[in-house]
């Protein structure tokens, strides 16, 4: 339910021009809020154009922009793993101009990075999460293991030799292959790399052996033979390979890891903008050609209210702060 704000009405002598008449009128912050938008709106992303987020980010603006009746330019800031974007939108005027696309990134940097200067359950106002994109667990075609259970059965016999590739330290990718490894309690071996493709490109060509990757960059190298899939990451099959088992039917009853994007904005920033901008949303994600240019990213649409959306940021800054520690991973 949509909570309106107050209304503070005023007295004012107008002076010579209304001859001492008395009028009741909005408030400066109120009317500016009843206003909104009046102007572009800027939608800061932590990752260069082209990638997953960026793009998620351009679909979600550009019907948004529609339904406010104002632009939403994206505007790409990459660095120190999306933190540098994440400051920038904390330290924003809350006036529901500028807004942040969020990843799951982001919450793992507040517990990989020793010293953050943001907290992303206390700096922010939740609008709603978005999407969240599969993971999916993939091994170089020789190694010969066609199921989890294999692939577990195999770095038990040969403990310390396998290794896994992540597209960075701290990424949802790397954790999802820390996490793999604590809940097997197998040897293996993490190798950072630049990005996806790097890592993928070394996976094909036999370099490494195992790799947790984004569904949209690894199931072209699936479907063409280059990689075998073993299983998604997501509690659900994901509808792009009904036939792949998830984690959890592979054994793992807690295993639910995924890429996910949405969208916060300055603390502070007014309430009423807030639901007005988690309405656009919602309003955004039910039309079906929207839904079909994310599901052909692999990404599932998953509008929340603003106070679940809350709740789930905490989870996951508390969940993957406990696989971070346990990892050992860390970064200056």
């Amino acid at each position: 339910m949509i909570k309106y704000l107050r209304r503070r009405l005023c007295v004012a002598a107008v002076g010579a021009v209304a001859a001492g008449a008395m009028v009741f009128g909005l408030s400066a912050p109120a009317a500016a809020q009843d206003d909104w938008p009046q102007r572009p709106i800027k939608l800061i992303v932590g990752f260069n154009a082209g990638g997953t987020t960026d793009v998620v980010a351009r679909i979600l603006a550009e019907d948004m922009s529609q339904s406010l009746g104002q632009s939403i330019i994206v505007e790409n800031r990459p660095g120190a793993g999306s933190n540098i974007a994440t400051e920038m939108a904390k330290r924003a005027k809350p006036d529901g101009y500028t807004l942040y696309m969020v990843a799951v990134t982001a919450a793992i940097n507040q517990t990989l990075y020793e010293n953050v200067d943001f907290d992303l359950k206390n700096d922010f106002e939740p609008v709603s999460l978005g999407v969240k994109v599969p993971n999916v667990l993939v091994v170089h075609p020789e190694l010969p293991v066609n199921s989890v259970q294999e692939l577990i059965d195999y770095a038990k016999e040969h403990p310390g030799t396998l290794n896994f590739a992540s597209s960075g330290s701290g990424t949802s990718i790397h954790m999802a292959g820390e996490l793999f490894k604590q809940l097997a309690d197998i040897d293996v071996t993490h190798i950072p790399y630049s990005g996806s493709a790097p890592a993928l490109t070394d996976l094909i060509g036999g370099q490494v052996d195992y790799a947790f990757d984004n569904m949209p960059s690894a199931w072209p190298h699936v479907t063409g033979n280059k990689l075998r899939a073993l299983a998604v990451t997501t509690s659900e099959r994901t509808d792009s390979a009904p036939d792949l088992p998830t984690m959890q039917e592979s054994g793992f009853e807690t295993f639910d890891v995924s890429s996910w994007f949405g969208i916060l904005a300055p603390k502070g920033t007014p309430e009423s903008i807030t639901q007005r901008l988690n309405e656009a949303m919602h309003e955004a994600m039910e039309k079906p050609e929207i839904r079909k240019r994310l599901a052909d990213l692999g990404a599932v649409p998953e509008f929340t209210s603003r106070e679940e959306f809350a709740d789930f940021l905490e989870f996951e800054v508390d969940n993957w702060g406990k696989v971070v520690v346990a990892s050992g991973a860390t970064v200056d």
